[in-house]
């Protein structure tokens, strides 16, 4: 009589081999998932990264756009006819140019455009350039003339066109005007106000794409309110 052999037959090892096969391709997905969505979520935490530095840099020269000193535009000496317009935006979403007339934000190197002096009290003139002397009772203002440019996708600050980000799909810039001069609340937006005077917040919207296409493009909004009276 023989002995009943012992082990797997080949319908069970069919079976353990399909079994395996399923497991070893479910770990597979499952790893896949999870590495496409850790590149996802560093793809946009790298938008956002970007999107917060260049925004809260022309946020801060907005908010010191229109500032020449102490006294207002109508009693400085000799003031350019920018000065009169320190804020305004020339393209569209897919292309165009910021233009600011700012007082310097921290420490700055090279020149300044201009130099206002003034005692505070009654008398501001300009000087063009540097101006490291004045008289008895006086301070210098450092302003300069910035500028932001968006075209072929990318964002370049000065003149020299320096990139700041390449990876832009839409940048929007709107400006939020008053019913009048002396009023204070905004009514509406405007791409270009014909009253500079009457500005009294910057809305800007960047829009920005991920190279991998690893996130759909990322839209970022700020809202700036502008603290000098304009003009």
């Amino acid at each position: 009589m023989r002995k009943r052999q012992s082990g797997f037959g080949l319908i069970e090892l069919m079976i353990a081999m399909v079994l395996g096969l399923l497991l070893v391709l479910g770990m597979t997905q499952v790893f896949l998932s999870a590495r496409q969505t850790s590149l996802a979520q560093s793809a946009s935490a790298q938008l956002q990264e970007d999107a917060r530095y260049v925004l809260s840099k022309i946020a801060q020269e907005i908010r010191m756009a229109g500032m020449f000193g102490c006294l207002p535009l109508t009693h400085i000496i000799d003031a350019p006819a920018a000065f009169a317009t320190p804020v305004s935006w020339q393209g569209t979403s897919s292309s165009g140019a910021l233009h600011m007339i700012s007082a310097d934000v921290g420490p700055q190197s090279g020149k300044p455009d201009w130099t206002v002096v003034t005692d505070c009290k009654h008398h501001a003139q300009v000087f063009a350039g540097a101006q490291a002397e004045w008289g008895p009772g006086e301070t210098g203002f450092a302003v300069r003339r910035v500028t932001y440019r968006f075209e072929q996708g990318q964002l370049k600050s000065g003149l020299s066109n320096t990139v700041l980000l390449d990876n832009v799909a839409a940048f929007e810039v709107s400006f939020g005007v008053s019913g009048s001069v002396s009023a204070h609340p905004v009514v509406r937006y405007e791409s270009r106000p014909a009253d500079a005077t009457s500005i009294r917040s910057v809305r800007l919207a960047l829009t920005l794409r991920d190279h991998g296409a690893r996130v759909k493009d990322q839209t970022y909004h700020v809202l700036v309110a502008v603290r000098n009276r304009q003009g």
